[in-house]
């Protein structure tokens, strides 16, 4: 329940479908963005001499019926908030630095199963993340370069990861090239069902062991003015995981297991769920993910925008994915926009995955998490945007500015967004096996600058 897909960008794309990140322990909805910000840019609409500040946060809620940790059959309860905060400093004409830390305060009713007792450790978590950047713009090339770095960290999981970006720009600014790598270097505690622990391993942290994964991202994108009023852009982001990449608190039953159930029942709130015992999820070492969109963006008006985006995604899991994503905004007055959104996403089951009791003993590999199942999935929202040119107010911060003025601030945006999330299970399974998850979630993105 702690992990999910696809890298979200800040305040636009919460609680999409777990396709890019199976087997990590990172929360599905973080608006935080993905890794370090490797080509820190200047917002829309402000200069470029400005200090940015952006706050960012929201309240994440789902439910569901099919949890990983109960072998596909169990609650997928989950509650977060993600404050974050992200700091764009222009270090001088040319260069820039970004900086982007928060934490995910969390709580998920389905990890609270892995020693079927309420209110273990692992009902509750914190996730504290911080990334930084640096790019620096040859104006007379047309091109920009980043470097970055970030760490994550909570309970069971560390992350530091590493970037650089390059991009370059066409004379007439019509065209651009944009290049990005970035590597992560994982390290997860083995935190195992308590029935399939060795015998006199308890619950500290230290006695359960530790193992690694890298992920290595690389991403290409080509963007283009095709008209006065339609742009496109061609993006390609190739993935190279090696290492643990199943979650070791993964239960999976098996229909032909000889082994005895021997879960523990510690109150009438959890009782073996099957005859027959579980084993720790087993998915291969490594894993290729080969995704390409296409973006457009048509200005049908002075007041209305059309903004389409379409991906299509396989690995050598089997997964194979559609998305399909139409976001109109339309200007109410000049300063307010109104954005609605609507997301359709429709995968293949991964070859390793089978639902609940369904695998055999004798698969090689095996899961029963439903980030990896037939699905598809609709998602809807609004979004609401207030930016005057003069901005919303201003008030005096501490310190004195190139001229010996007082320091001002100044809350440029501020930006709503509201969002409903539903999965529905492919008809290849019984009614009973399908994916049903359904989540809400409000964000919002409060703009200054300095």
């Amino acid at each position: 329940m702690k992990k999910l897909l696809l890298p979200l960008l800040a305040l636009s794309a919460l609680a999409t479908p777990a396709l890019a990140q199976t087997g990590t322990t990172q929360n599905p909805n973080r608006i935080d963005g993905y890794g370090a910000p490797v080509s820190p840019s200047v917002p829309v609409s402000r200069a470029a001499d400005e200090t940015t500040i952006d706050i960012i946060g929201g309240y994440y809620q789902q439910t569901g019926s099919h949890g990983a940790v109960e072998g596909g059959r169990g609650t997928q309860q989950l509650t977060d908030v993600p404050p974050a905060i992200i700091i764009n400093v222009p270090l001088d004409t040319v260069s820039r630095l970004s900086v982007n830390v928060g934490a995910d305060f969390y709580a998920s009713a389905s990890t609270d199963r892995i020693d079927f007792a309420l209110s273990t450790p692992s009902a509750h978590d914190v996730r504290i993340h911080g990334d930084f950047g640096y790019s620096r713009e040859q104006k007379a090339k047309g091109t920009i370069w980043g470097v970055g770095t970030g760490v994550s960290k909570e309970y069971d999981y560390l992350s530091f990861n590493l970037a650089g970006s390059f991009a370059k720009t066409s004379q007439d600014g019509n065209r651009q090239l944009s290049l990005a790598g970035q590597v992560f270097f994982d390290q997860v505690t083995l935190i195992t069902p308590i029935e399939l622990r060795e015998p006199g391993n308890g619950r500290g942290k230290s006695q359960y062991g530790t193992d690694t994964r890298q992920t290595y991202n690389f991403t290409a994108t080509y963007s283009q003015v095709l008209t006065k009023r339609l742009q496109a852009a061609i993006s390609t982001e190739l993935v190279s995981q090696n290492g643990l990449l199943s979650t070791p608190f993964h239960r999976v039953y098996f229909r032909d297991n000889p082994a005895q159930n021997t879960v523990p029942t510690l109150s009438d709130n959890f009782i073996p769920r099957f005859p027959t015992a579980a084993r720790i999820e087993n998915l291969p070492r490594a894993r290729f993910k080969y995704p390409v969109s296409l973006r457009l963006n048509y200005y049908a008006s002075d007041l209305v925008q059309i903004r389409g985006f379409y991906r299509f995604y396989n690995d050598n899991f089997g997964v194979v994915a559609h998305t399909f994503e139409l976001e109109l905004p339309v200007k109410i007055t000049p300063f307010f926009v109104a954005y609605p959104f609507y997301r359709y996403h429709t995968q293949t089951a991964a070859k390793y995955f089978a639902p609940f009791a369904q695998h055999s003993i004798n698969d090689t590999y095996y899961t029963s998490d439903y980030d990896l199942a037939a699905l598809s999935a609709n998602k809807v929202g609004l979004g609401l945007r207030y930016s005057p040119v003069y901005g919303i107010g201003r008030f005096h911060v501490p310190g004195k500015n190139a001229q010996g003025l007082p320091r001002v601030m100044r809350f440029k945006s501020l930006d709503v967004r509201y969002a409903n999330y539903q999965q529905t299970g492919s008809s290849i399974y019984l009614a009973a096996d399908r994916a049903d998850l359904k989540a809400n979630i409000i964000s919002f993105d409060l703009g200054f600058a300095l």
